[in-house]
Order: C-alpha cells, then structure tokens, then sequence
C-alpha cells in the first residue's frame, strides 16, 4: 500500500480551541465503500465545537471536521457512483475533514455540480442538507402549507440563512430570531418575513403579536437550553418543537406533562446522520439541495474564511457566536 502524508488537525483531550493541533498523517489507499478525497475547502460548523468541548463525547486521539469539498483521488471496491477526478463534497461521520487528504466512506460523498463553486460546496452540505431535512422532513402534525408560521431561531447562522431562503421559496411566513440588529437585517434580506432581536424584545409575546395570538405550527431550534422552554410558548395547539442543536448548552430535563398543559404539544430531536444514514437517503437530500442552489433560489453566503492553520481562532469567533452565515477552513 501506498501513502502520502496530509496536514490534519486533532485534539488528544477534549478542552478549548488551545487543544486543537496541525499535526502530519499519512494517508492510505481507501478499502471496500471508501475513496480518498483532495480537498480544496473545508466547512465549519457547531457541531465540531461540541465534539472539541465533549458535550459530544468521541473516542481519542480525535481528528475534527464534518464537511468538505474536493477531489476524488481513488475509489475503493463496490464505489460505483465515484470515480478519480470527480469534484465532490460530504457532511458525514465519522470526523476527520480538517485536513489536506483522507480516506473516508463513500456512501455520504456526492458528485457536485459544475456549477457550484469547491468553497461553496464545503460550506453547504452540512447546513444545507440539514434545512432541506427540517423544512422537507421534520414537519407538524398535518405538515406545512404556503402561509404557514414557523420560528427559526439563529436565523442569520449558517443553516438558518439558508432556511430563509427555502422557507420563502415555500410560501412559509419564516420568523427568525437573532442576537443583533444588524443579524436581524441580514436574516430579514435572505427571506425571513419576520425578525425578532432576542436581546432587545421578548419573542415569545412578538411571536404571539405577529401570529394574532394563534402562534406557530413548528419551532426549529438549535440553541438549546437558553430557548427551549419558552419556544414552546410560541406553539399553537398539537404544534411540533423541533430540537437540533445546543449552541448555548444542552437542554435541561423536563416532565412530559407540561407539553400536554401547553397544548398536546409534540417534541423532537433532530440530527443529520440519521437522515443521512443510507447513499439513496442522502443523494435524494441532496439533489434537492443542488437544485435549490443552482436555480439561484438559495445563495450560500460565506462570510469568515479562516486558513487550516488558523483553526482555534475560527473556533472562538463561531463559539462566541460573532460569525453569521457560513465559515469555511482555506488549504
């Protein structure tokens, strides 16, 4: 077997950004279900954050990173939707996209179109598979029509940009919340039809205000602790909460019977890779990703661009949330 040798970054404990380290790796030929991938670019994502601090616990030494673009480079055995030279970009586990090179599964790689660029490939699959997941599979009872209220919280984060958009190529009446004035404004420019800035107003009364008191059929949130409780304040009758993230910590235990007094409420904790779990299941996701990004009804907006060796200082902003749309790693 033949190896070439590839920058990565890891962590030997879980801890702050000073645990991230570039170290040298040698990469091999990829086995039965794998390819190796060049990469040209590298997405950033909370997800990584949580895998770092240990809110996700992973087994170490641990290489990080869940979404990249590249270059095929070699195709294992059984591997018939790949071949070498194929442009092609991935959100999957397990870890491992901070880096020059890797051999990795092949079942969550797709082939990108021509038309997107490797930078906004590597910042897409991630957040756009997971708003193609929330807004086209994680629905309320009944689903959603043209009209419906929704509320996205972190609405001019990676995914939530994106959510904009879609939500307003569905006819949906997005809400999205923010931090800012000025994440408000860019939120409210990607398609929200509402804003609220949850540091100068209460969202739960503004929800109520502009749903004429009825409230939302679903809640999309992936801040956690800091929103969930009164998130489900802004549910109508047999609304759906759905939990994907935990940006300001875990959500803390609750009894069922309060989503009955709140009115037979549902709950559900989203994540990606369950979605993402079979090559059919994941090319179908992302078709309609492509094609909501070439038909230019969704623009992926890149707004931090961090070289690999400058990783613990794009870990910090992202953590102290002072990054909107998505960061990408450069090579």
């Amino acid at each position: 077997m033949t190896f070439t040798s590839s920058r990565a970054v890891r962590i030997d404990q879980h801890g702050g950004p000073e645990e991230l380290k570039l170290v040298e790796v040698q990469v091999g030929e990829p086995g039965l279900g794998e390819i190796r991938i060049r990469h040209k670019a590298i997405g950033l994502n909370f997800i990584d954050i949580y895998q770092r601090s240990g809110l996700y616990q992973l087994p170490m030494p641990l290489q990080l990173g869940m979404e990249a673009s590249g270059v095929v480079e070699a195709v294992g055995e059984g591997v018939t939707h790949l071949k070498a030279g194929d442009r092609a970009a991935y959100a999957s586990q397990p870890p491992g996209s901070y880096c020059d090179a890797r051999v990795m599964p092949a079942r969550s790689v797709c082939k990108l179109p021509d038309a997107i660029s490797f930078e906004t490939g590597a910042a897409m699959m991630l957040k756009g598979l997971t708003a193609q997941y929330l807004l086209r599979r994680t629905q309320p009872q009944g689903g959603l029509q043209a009209g419906d209220f929704v509320l996205f919280h972190a609405a001019a984060g990676g995914v939530g940009l994106i959510a904009c958009q879609w939500a307003r190529a569905l006819d949906l009446q997005l809400i999205g919340t923010a931090g800012s004035d000025e994440k408000c404004a860019l939120a409210k420019a990607h398609g929200a039809a509402f804003v609220i800035n949850y540091n100068t107003a209460d969202f739960v009364a503004r929800v109520k205000e502009i749903t004429g008191g009825a409230g939302v059929k679903v809640v999309y949130d992936s801040v956690g602790k800091d929103t969930f409780e009164r998130s489900l304040d802004c549910l109508r009758p047999f609304g759906l909460m759905a939990s994907f993230g935990n940006a300001s910590g875990p959500v803390a235990p609750f009894s069922p019977g309060i989503l009955g007094t709140k009115g037979s409420l549902y709950v559900t904790r989203q994540t990606l890779f369950t979605h993402i779990a079979t090559r059919e299941g994941t090319q179908a996701m992302a078709d309609e990703l492509f094609a909501m990004v070439t038909s230019g009804k969704v623009s992926i907006r890149i707004d931090q661009r961090f070289a690999l060796t400058d990783v613990a200082q794009a870990h910090r902003a992202l953590e102290a949330r002072k990054t909107t749309g998505c960061t990408i790693l450069t090579l």
